[in-house]
């Protein structure tokens, strides 16, 4: 089973309902429905999405992802995306999963901005299912700060990471010592 490589807190602490329903609605997309609505989301706001956090970004944390990735064949790139969005336990998943919600949002971000020329594009003639249409006009429709809350969730939520959250005092029953 996948870990998910961001804290031990519950989504629905801090999202509000409206924000996790959608999120909620994305989690039952297939891979390649996430994928496009990723693709999607980030066609008709991606140029709001890296500036809200640009001094929390570093492009040289992931080169595997934002070096290696674009000198794979598109069949190859597609695999990846898929693996990472998946949680698979795979190097470039992997490597995913070790960054903080900033760099993943950088990810996508650059992976979205070079789809169809470096980077694997939609295929021709792409038709987004219900699902994928209903989702995206569900992200339209919050707010700015709803948005990007739901896009760190998303892209957090996604990758591998063997590393285990540390239990809460409620799990184990036992308090701090000093």
């Amino acid at each position: 089973m996948s870990q998910s490589a961001s804290q031990n807190v519950s989504s629905s602490e801090y999202l509000s309902e409206k924000t996790q329903t959608v999120l909620d609605t994305f989690k039952q997309l297939g891979a390649d429905a996430k994928l496009a609505l990723l693709y999607l989301v980030y066609q008709k706001m991606g140029d709001s999405v890296t500036p809200a956090a640009p001094s929390a970004t570093d492009p040289e944390l992931a080169p595997l992802l934002m070096a290696n990735f674009y000198t794979l064949s598109h069949e190859k790139q597609l695999d990846v995306m898929r693996d990472i969005v998946n949680g698979a336990d795979t190097e470039y998943s992997q490597a995913y999963g070790a960054l903080k919600e900033n760099n993943q949002l950088m990810v996508w971000f650059a992976w979205a901005q070079a789809m169809g020329q470096s980077v694997v594009g939609m295929p021709a003639g792409y038709q987004a299912a219900q699902p994928v249409t209903e989702a995206l006009g569900q992200i339209e429709g919050l707010a700015f700060e709803g948005q990007i809350s739901l896009l760190r969730e998303i892209v957090s939520g996604m990758g591998y990471s063997n590393v285990k959250p540390i239990p809460s005092q409620a799990e184990t029953g036992k308090t701090a010592s000093l």
